[in-house]
């Protein structure tokens, strides 16, 4: 089988940020924040976006950083949720007008309680008090916090207190917080538990959830709400909801809206863009788990073929709305789950999703044999995934690669045996593709 020409491996190269082009146009006049983006979960990828990059004050969707970090610290054993700490005086650097437990320096709390306070109640005393607990020290902790916003790609992020208090070298992004909350609902999932928590009490105080998309929507679950007088009102919202797909049998999909007029507004926006992109988009099983994709040719060793197979099945979400106009937001309507477009005659058009989408794979061998001994993870191979011919998802097939070195009389009747396939029709010497048909 031919493998795709050199120009072409340019091309996918250069075309790899493409990777997360939006799937829907939403115009963003119509959408009443300063920075958004939708993510798919389970794919990755951004379904619509506008000023994602730009680096903005995050206020307390900081607070998703520690209790990130707060649950990996749980799940290694080195944290437990009803291990008892005592509040230290780093308690008292929080102010009289901050989000707070109104923790006090000896007082006795659960981490459990604290995780509670912290995503809830949005308290700072809880923030700082873990980052005590976790690190030593609130600066060693911030240390901690951009450590783990550089393992996550969060490259235009930079934390300097685990509040989310206003700083010049505080910020972050609407794309950085997805990356963030899709970390968070795929590694530390407990988050959630948490986060869709109508009510917090502590020490008779009483806090309502401010998230209010949490009532507009039954299936929605998190994540966390923010406010500075820097930062307007932001939102980080995730829902999961089931589907007709039995290859993909629940979907979720994370909301970041930053720099909203008001706390309602926030949780409007969040969630009619969440519906939108439920209606328009959806999630579709392009490998199974377990496919063969390649084999390679082997040298030096025993084994002659080695096997590329997918260990995950490949996810990638795909566009239901085939209008050339961008998406008016205020056309999508929540009762009917459409959008209506009306003309200068007041003719109601509505704009249903479609049915069946125009999709292909094409795969690229990252490498053309394997020489042994190996002993490690491989990206075997590029899988490029395109709708309409645009490129909307690229990945890697990372194999585990295990292959021992033939002693001496292994490798002379391996000589023998390539002298003999010389003058037969059986030639294992060249990688072979197998193509992927697409149902």
């Amino acid at each position: 089988m031919k493998f795709l020409l050199s120009l072409f491996t340019l091309f996918s190269l250069l075309c790899a940020n493409l990777a997360h082009a939006n799937l829907l146009n939403i115009a963003p006049e119509t959408v009443e924040a300063q920075a958004w983006s939708i993510v798919d979960a389970q794919s990755g990828q951004i379904i619509a976006e506008h000023n994602s990059h730009v680096q903005r004050a995050p206020a307390s969707l900081t607070k998703m950083m520690v209790a990130y970090i707060a649950l990996k610290e749980i799940e290694a054993g080195k944290l437990r949720k009803e291990e008892i700490l005592t509040a230290t005086p780093v308690v008292s650097t929080v102010m009289w007008d901050e989000s707070q437990m109104y923790l006090k320096a000896g007082e006795q709390i659960s981490v459990d309680q604290l995780l509670a306070g912290l995503i809830v109640m949005s308290a700072n005393d809880a923030a700082v008090t873990l980052a005590e607990k976790i690190s030593g020290s609130v600066p060693q902790f911030v240390t901690r916090m951009n450590l783990e916003a550089q393992a996550l790609g969060m490259k235009d992020t930079h934390f300097s207190n685990p509040a989310g208090i206003t700083m010049t070298d505080h910020y972050s992004t609407a794309a950085d917080l997805g990356l963030l909350a899709k970390a968070i609902v795929k590694e530390t999932p407990e988050y959630l538990y948490y986060s869709k928590m109508p009510s917090f009490s502590y020490n008779q105080h009483f806090h309502h959830a401010t998230n209010l998309a949490l009532k507009m929507d039954p299936t929605a679950d998190g994540l966390k709400t923010g406010y500075t007088k820097a930062a307007g009102y932001n939102l980080a919202l995730t829902a999961e909801r089931p589907t007709s797909n039995p290859h993909v049998e629940k979907r979720r999909l994370i909301v970041i809206v930053l720099g909203t007029p008001s706390a309602v507004k926030r949780a409007e926006v969040a969630h009619k863009l969440m519906n939108l992109a439920y209606t328009y988009t959806r999630d579709e099983e392009v490998i199974p788990k377990q496919r063969l994709i390649a084999e390679l040719p082997v040298i030096k060793s025993t084994l002659k073929i080695f096997k590329v197979e997918t260990k995950q099945p490949t996810i990638v979400t795909t566009s239901l709305y085939d209008q050339a106009m961008p998406i008016d937001l205020n056309n999508f309507n929540l009762l009917t789950q459409r959008i209506h477009l009306v003309d200068a005659n007041q003719q109601v058009t509505t704009i249903e999703p479609l049915q069946t989408t125009n999709t292909h794979i094409n795969i690229e061998l990252n490498e053309q044999h394997l020489t042994a001994p190996l002993t490690q993870v491989m990206n075997l191979a590029t899988v490029s995934i395109y709708q309409n011919n645009q490129l909307i998802r690229s990945l890697q097939i990372e194999n585990e690669v295990q292959i021992e070195e033939a002693n001496i009389f292994q490798k002379i009747m391996i000589w023998f045996s390539n002298l003999f396939s010389f003058f037969s029709s059986n030639d294992t010497s060249t990688a072979k593709l197998y193509p992927l048909n697409q149902g």
